[in-house]
């Protein structure tokens, strides 16, 4: 690998504030703020608004949509209509 051309990839912390929830891995990624890590060393952060603690289709949250509803709607807008 050329040592020039790569971008800085180092351990970073990404915190989702909503879910109280952050973790620790490597990125590219870079910010002013620090935080302290559970193992004591310093470490720049990232907030993001959305993680697998708080998106709704990991916690079970998620919204099942009418897809019957959706189907008769149609039916009775359009009927069964046969292709010419």
């Amino acid at each position: 690998m050329k040592q020039t051309i790569h971008p800085d990839y180092h351990p970073v912390v990404f915190r989702d504030r909503a879910a109280n929830f952050a973790f620790l891995t490597r990125s590219t990624a870079s910010s002013e703020r620090t935080i302290t890590w559970e193992d004591g060393n310093t470490y720049p952060v990232v907030d993001v608004e959305i993680s697998s603690a708080s998106h709704p289709f990991y916690t079970g949250q998620a919204r099942v949509l009418d897809t019957a509803g959706r189907v008769e709607q149609f039916r009775r807008r359009y009927g069964n209509i046969k292709g010419a």
